[in-house]
């Protein structure tokens, strides 16, 4: 049992720290606690701290609303938080849609799937694209146009307020990632998670790998949900710089040679490419 919560450690505390921060939405909205206000899109830490998502944020602006002081307030808290922790922490440790597309992901590599080729195939980088369009959008119809689909807003709601309809979304990501292309959603979609990537890319906390260590099992390419980053693997130490990085740290638990771990790397270092 001990090997058991040691090679998943970190898994567990993703999914703890997860259900952690939807259970205190859901209890404070129930019984009215000051502990936490609003969504995961813009909130109130205990009545006085202001969380906001800069990439919802973005799309107020371009709709043309007017971004209050205590709006910027939490854009530069959350900013601070993205650039020591990196901004993609929030898609591996906080989003609810992260367990829908890992489930996903797990069955794929359990059944046949694993051994068919994806019936669809297309960049990573066409988040970025959405990106683009996500704003334009919100700029010809004045709202914010991420926000009023994202699947992240609805699984939240969906918690806290009861799903509704909002189960057709969440089913329709999980089919989407099964049947067509692994991690799908949150790897070559999701608008969020690329802007998250974009302004956390030199965060401070960085997964490293030891080459003197790895025995090249390649078990950290079967898990690793944003794989380009581990091209450093088996050819050389190096910091994952790559900015898709989502900080689930799967790469560490299932390398039995112990040759990644978490480790705080300055700017400078990372600019360098090189340990």
């Amino acid at each position: 049992m001990s090997n058991f919560l040691f090679r998943y450690r970190y898994y567990i505390a993703r999914r703890a720290v997860q259900v952690l921060v939807l259970g205190t939405y859901f209890l404070a909205n129930l019984y009215g606690w000051s502990v936490v206000s609003g969504n995961l899109s813009s909130s109130v830490i205990f009545g006085f701290i202001p969380l906001s998502d800069p990439f919802a944020t973005l799309q107020m602006f371009f709709a043309g609303a007017v971004v209050s002081a205590d709006v910027l307030m939490g854009v530069l808290v959350v900013l601070f938080f993205y650039g020591a922790v990196g901004g993609r922490f929030f898609c591996s440790w906080v989003c609810p849609v992260n367990i829908v597309t890992e489930s996903a992901a797990a069955i794929r590599r359990k059944l046949w799937f694993k051994n068919k080729e994806n019936t669809l195939s297309f960049s990573r980088n066409i988040r970025y694209w959405f990106i683009a369009v996500t704003l334009i959008l919100s700029f010809i119809f004045s709202l914010g146009a991420f926000e009023m689909i994202s699947p992240i807003g609805i699984a939240h709601r969906g918690i806290i307020f009861g799903f509704g309809f909002g189960w057709f979304f969440l089913m329709a990501i999980f089919i989407f990632d099964l049947f067509s292309q692994k991690y799908g959603w949150c790897g070559h979609i999701c608008p969020l998670g690329g802007f998250n990537a974009a302004i956390g890319k030199y965060s401070l906390i960085k997964v490293v790998h030891d080459a003197n260590k790895c025995v090249r099992s390649l078990e950290c390419f079967l898990v690793c949900p944003e794989v380009e980053v581990l091209e450093m693997v088996s050819k050389k130490s190096h910091v994952i710089t790559g900015a898709a990085c989502i900080k689930c740290a799967r790469c560490i638990e299932v390398c039995e040679s112990g040759a990644f771990q978490v480790s705080i790397v300055g700017i400078a270092k990372q600019l360098k490419g090189s340990l």
